[in-house]
């Protein structure tokens, strides 16, 4: 697999903290040509260090307004993946990750309100197969979201 260097970690930074920065601004700051900054992004992509593109969407401006991580106990951890193909059908699940600790799986889900969190609870995530136990603490204000800043010297400690 092709290596990260510093050229792609001083385009990534630049490009995570905003994607809609044009090529010609990111190739004078790195001080390549714009043909390189594009063959050095598609480069990232078939590697598989860029996996998305699109625009963050504030959920409470579509009147999301209750953010929750939902810690949930399986009957046994096997049965993670048969859990997560049911958790595709509820769009208000937007994350689920598999942990170690307390919980089997951690997620996050946006509701309107309380009351839609309850029913998504009560009525659809406890009634999966494999579900034994919910614990859900709301999120009463998001203080950071970003991405992981990128040393452009990896071997600097």
């Amino acid at each position: 697999m092709e290596k990260v260097d510093n050229l792609d970690r001083k385009i990534l930074n630049i490009i995570m903290n905003n994607a809609r920065t044009p090529s010609k601004d990111v190739a004078i700051v790195c001080g390549v040509s714009r043909a390189a900054i594009h063959q050095r992004i598609q480069r990232l992509i078939e590697m598989g260090v860029i996996i998305g593109s699109g625009y963050d969407v504030d959920p409470k401006k579509l009147g999301y307004n209750t953010c929750t991580y939902v810690g949930v106990k399986l009957e046994k951890g096997s049965m993670y993946r048969g859990v997560v193909a049911d958790l595709e059908n509820i769009p208000e699940v937007v994350e689920c990750h598999f942990t170690t600790g307390p919980y089997s799986m951690l997620m996050k889900v946006f509701a309107r309100d309380n009351q839609h969190l309850m029913e998504l609870l009560n009525d659809r995530i406890q009634h999966i197969k494999g579900v034994t136990e919910t614990e859900t603490l709301i999120s009463l204000e998001q203080s950071m979201n970003r991405q992981i800043k990128l040393d452009t010297d990896p071997d600097a400690k």
